[in-house]
């Protein structure tokens, strides 16, 4: 059976990575700057010849490069939440619930066992896949040799966009995929769960086992490509994510660091509780950190190991708690 996608808004995130600060683009048929342009493309070109990228596939795709047009990335992202109080009500709406408990619903079975292949529980692999694309529902759709391009040429550090415009052909040299089908986001990020090319290079998945490895249009290749990130990046799948907590008012908040580990006995002595203010699990076989991403005066967190598998995928605390909290709505109450 294979996943539906469901019709529904886009929701719109209002934080991204670093790698998504960049402005609204466009194709441009003919370069405003067509020499340097060009000339950058001839270096790409060479480079990828060296690379050892077959003949065919170059001399195929180079000419349908094109300028992809973007404006310079603002200094201020105006549109940043103020906090996480209104960062996830804006992004784990209640419609946005509603949907993935459908979901999780109709095609748990699916979901277990993709789960119990790779090590990861469903709820976490469903959440990654609502904030990354609205379950399949927000997908933008450009060239990504193009807009990689693009984004190395207009870039002071090129070589993170080098890397991916040389990943993206070598998706195409593995002659699986046409150019026209090789589609990204304007930052370059692919697909339902928002890959990079180098990312689906090393973790894409055949889900449904028809011979593809299509994380664009196969909901199940899409979902089994992030588990099998996730479980790369050392997925426990024994363990949640953390949990929020309360610190007491003179409390050193030079504490709250990923470089700093304690067992939950040590956070206890320092006076933390969970947020409901019983005491911390009895337990001391885990070191964990807390973090505090709006500061002294906003939501505090203990997190565990799967929350720094959650920040390898994208170096973002908003983007990690938002995924966590998906997750935790997912889990309760539970879905019969």
């Amino acid at each position: 059976m294979v996943l539906k996608k469901p019709r529904m808004w886009a929701m719109r995130l209002l934080v991204m990575p670093l790698l998504m600060m960049a402005s609204p683009a466009v194709l441009a048929n003919e370069p405003s700057n067509a020499g340097s342009f060009n000339e950058y493309l001839s270096q790409l070109k060479q480079e990828a010849i060296d690379l050892g990228i077959d003949k065919a596939t170059i001399e195929t795709a180079f000419p349908k490069i094109k300028r992809f047009k973007q404006s310079t990335p603002p200094k201020q992202d105006l549109n940043l939440p103020a906090s996480l109080e209104t960062y996830l009500p804006a992004t784990v709406t209640d419609a946005n619930v509603i949907t993935a408990r459908a979901i999780f619903k109709e095609h748990k079975d699916e979901l277990e066992t993709l789960g119990d292949k790779y090590g990861v529980q469903p709820r976490f692999i469903l959440a990654l896949w609502g904030i990354e694309s609205n379950y399949g529902a927000h997908l933008t759709s450009y060239p990504v040799l193009s807009v990689t391009a693009s984004l190395a040429y207009e870039s002071k550090e090129p070589s993170i966009y080098k890397n991916e415009f040389f990943a993206a052909l070598r998706i195409l040299d593995q002659k699986k995929m046409a150019f026209d089908d090789l589609r990204a986001s304007r930052t370059g990020s692919m697909g339902q769960i928002q890959f990079t090319p180098s990312m689906y290079l090393d973790y894409a998945q055949d889900g449904n086992g028809d011979g593809n490895k299509d994380i664009w249009n196969n909901t199940l290749d899409a979902l089994a490509s992030a588990a099998a990130f996730l479980k790369s990046s050392d997925w426990k799948n024994q363990e949640t994510w953390g949990r929020q907590v309360k610190v007491p008012q003179e409390f050193d908040a030079k504490l709250a660091s990923l470089t700093v580990k304690k067992t939950f006995s040590q956070w206890s002595n320092l006076g933390l509780t969970r947020f409901d203010g019983s005491a911390l699990p009895a337990r001391d076989d885990m070191s964990v950190s807390l973090i505090m991403p709006d500061g002294p005066s906003g939501r505090k967190y203990l997190i565990y190991d799967n929350y720094r598998s959650l920040l390898v995928w994208n170096r973002s605390d908003y983007f990690a708690i938002s995924v966590t909290y998906l997750s935790e709505r997912l889990k309760y109450p539970p879905i019969k």
